[in-house]
């Protein structure tokens, strides 16, 4: 596929799927066999003049990631950024989450007058407060390709029709490091999700509160799974689409959805018509348990926090380790009283080695609470018995048997140069939240 160079012609072939804060993702619609059920990912840049320019070098990381995942030989050799995180995906990512439920997909050449071509072509489908602050990275030479995982055979829609769902599952547990302030003990109570909103409300980012509460999706219990699927549905954001072979028809392209009203819910319980073999308006009922179903069987929610758990002293605790790391005199004990930074004293004394496997553990736990999670389901025609397996769900309501897979998505590298932007959004997340209590309080003693 290197060989291959997409160039302007090929632009109108790559339609707009959605994006997150890092990268646009676009779907082929053309007849190469090699991109038939394909899906890229292109990088994006910030709009306010900072860019990386993506130049050959011996490596695309700094030295300090260099040291960092020293273990990786491939990775520390990375030639470019793409390289990087596709590099990060297969040999940090997919050893922890396990090779059926990872794509890391390969690298495509593409010309600078494609990703002109692309960004002209999609740039009115983009939320308006995305296109404001970020374009297509023109810099780069190449893009990531992948498998399109909301289709279920990729490349034949004709042989059954397939929805998938996917959700940005988030933090699924609750820290509980010795290393969290007190000022900041708030963390132990409260999901990051739920402050995180405070702050996105603040922003402008979203209109409404989610109702999801992460902590229900990985309890491990059907009711609560059902519950937090329940939620996602009721108040999407960005959090959860669904698509019917390969389209949207649930959810936001690259932006917040907003809440699920009645039109909404009709219009969506009308397109799962032709999966979903229920009575009239029983539908949804019937897909959000039939993923309840999945998620439970699969088990994939487990690997997953696990993954989450293996930073175990929390951005408050790594930053220390950062600052070692990188010889730079600790900025968070130096607005410290001599009692509080004693509390640190153990991370400023730890080896080299325990320094970079804090700071290793803590971005690859980032990763791992910033991905998404799709799942496709195909139903089985009527007289295919096939084998009960753990890659089917017998719906009982309905009489169907769904196969279907599970994949996670959007592993991107995490870059430690961004360990203080890190730190810094930690703070700002718990001050809002914080904010927004006093608030309410205030609001409750006046009423």
């Amino acid at each position: 596929m290197e060989e291959v160079v997409l160039t302007e012609k090929e632009a109108a072939h790559w339609v707009f799927r959605g994006e997150g804060a890092a990268n646009l993702v676009l779907a082929y619609t053309g007849s190469f066999p090699a991109f038939i059920g394909k899906v890229m990912r292109i990088r994006k840049a910030p709009r306010n003049g900072a860019h990386a320019v993506n130049k050959r070098s011996p490596s695309a990381l700094t030295a300090h990631e260099r040291l960092l995942w020293r273990d990786v030989d491939e990775l520390i050799s990375s030639p470019d950024n793409e390289a990087a995180g596709l590099l990060f995906v297969r040999h940090v990512m997919e050893p922890l989450l396990g090779s059926n439920y990872v794509d890391a997909g390969m690298h495509v050449l593409v010309s600078r007058e494609f990703l002109e071509s692309v960004e002209k072509n999609i740039i009115y489908q983009r939320p308006a407060w995305r296109v404001d602050s970020a374009q297509v990275d023109k810099h780069c030479d190449s893009v990531l390709l992948m498998s399109d995982h909301s289709l279920f055979t990729h490349g034949d829609l004709d042989s059954s029709p397939c929805i998938s769902v996917e959700i940005k599952p988030k933090c699924g547990f609750l820290p509980l490091s010795r290393f969290i302030s007190e000022e900041t003990e708030i963390k132990k109570r409260i999901t990051r999700f739920a402050m995180h909103q405070a702050l996105k409300l603040h922003q402008g980012e979203t209109m409404l509160l989610s109702e999801y509460n992460p902590l229900d999706l990985f309890s491990g219990s059907k009711e609560k799974i059902h519950k937090a699927i329940k939620d996602l549905f009721t108040t999407p954001q960005n959090n959860f689409r669904v698509f019917i072979n390969g389209s949207l028809i649930f959810g936001g392209l690259g932006g917040g959805a907003e809440d699920t009203n009645i039109y909404i819910a009709k219009a969506f319980e009308d397109a799962l018509k032709s999966v979903v073999q229920a009575d009239d308006g029983l539908c949804t009922e019937n897909l959000l348990t039939l993923v309840t179903e999945a998620v439970q069987k699969s088990g994939v929610l487990d690997r997953l926090l696990e993954v989450q758990k293996v930073d175990t002293v929390d951005i408050e605790g790594a930053i220390h380790a950062y600052y070692d790391i990188t010889c730079q005199r600790c900025m968070v004990c130096k607005e410290l009283s001599e009692e509080q930074a004693e509390r640190y004293i153990s991370l400023h004394s730890a080896s080299l080695d325990e320094s970079l496997r804090i700071v290793r553990d803590y971005l690859i736990a980032t990763t791992a609470k910033d991905c998404s999670l799709i799942m496709c389901f195909r139903p089985r025609k009527e007289g295919d018995t096939g084998s009960i397996s753990n890659n089917n769900v017998y719906l009982e309501s309905t009489n169907q048997t769904f196969d279907f897979k599970v994949y996670f998505i959007d592993l991107d590298l995490k870059r430690m140069s961004k360990m203080e932007e890190y730190y810094e959004l930690d703070k700002k997340i718990v001050s809002c939240y914080r904010e927004m209590i006093k608030m309410d309080h205030r609001r409750s003693q006046t009423c």
